[in-house]
């Protein structure tokens, strides 16, 4: 997950693997959310997480970093490891790839028995939320602190993984089970955003209370991953 030199390969060809790689991501998890939750549970979500982010990384990071993620993005530039110009442009890039994911799984759903897809939307089509519409009832301010924390954290983690070549093979692991392991906590508390990109593309079928409540969940991991890229050379960069 480096940032790409102006020898690498061109801006198109970044936005496309962004587009991909978040499609991919958003596609994998909340499609298992929609479909599979009854049987997996939390774990089955949180697992799936993992696994498409390991794939798109794997598959396209070469190409673009492999951030799908607006937020990583940010945080990517606050540390230096990316141009801030390039960065509007891969938002919106991840945003389409995620609105193309939910609107195909929005399409599949439709084609279920009579009354499954004013099911999944009256459930607010696995959007993130606080309050009533948080899984375990959290309210605003706890849902904030839990998206910047994890947030950070994930970034913190991406900075580290990535500063040196040395172990570059396993940093897409290191970073999918780091994102497997968020799920796993916030899931109950906010479904699980650390990505506006992931908001935005459920929230569009979500219904309104989904679209009310979507400015926490771009303003939280964005302010999550300002502070990480702000502080990764203090705390943690190689002296």
């Amino acid at each position: 997950m480096a940032s790409s030199t102006e020898q690498g390969p061109s801006l198109t060809a970044r936005l496309i693997a962004e587009a991909f790689g978040t499609f991919l991501l958003v596609f994998g998890v909340i499609g298992t959310a929609l479909f599979a939750s009854s049987n997996t549970g939390y774990l089955g979500i949180a697992l799936a997480v993992g696994l498409t982010l390991v794939a798109g990384i794997y598959m396209v990071g070469r190409i673009s970093g492999g951030h799908f993620n607006p937020a990583v993005s940010v945080g990517v530039a606050m540390a230096g490891r990316m141009s801030w110009k390039d960065v509007l442009p891969y938002v919106v890039a991840q945003v389409v790839g995620g609105a193309i994911a939910s609107t195909i799984l929005f399409a599949i759903a439709a084609g279920g028995k009579e009354g499954y897809l004013a099911e999944l939307q009256a459930g607010g089509f696995a959007s993130n939320g606080f309050g009533e519409h948080s899984p375990g009832g959290f309210g605003l301010v706890s849902v904030i602190i839990a998206e910047v924390v994890l947030t950070a954290i994930f970034v913190w983690v991406i900075l580290g993984v990535t500063e040196s070549s040395a172990h570059a093979a396993l940093a897409p692991l290191a970073i999918a089970l780091t994102l497997t392991l968020i799920h796993l906590i916030s899931i109950p508390i906010s479904n699980t955003s650390v990505n506006p990109a992931r908001s935005i593309a459920t929230a569009i079928y979500g219904g309104p209370d989904a679209l009310i409540q979507l400015w926490v969940f771009l303003v939280a991991p964005v302010a999550g991953a300002l502070l990480a890229g702000a502080t990764y050379k203090v705390l943690f960069a190689r002296r």
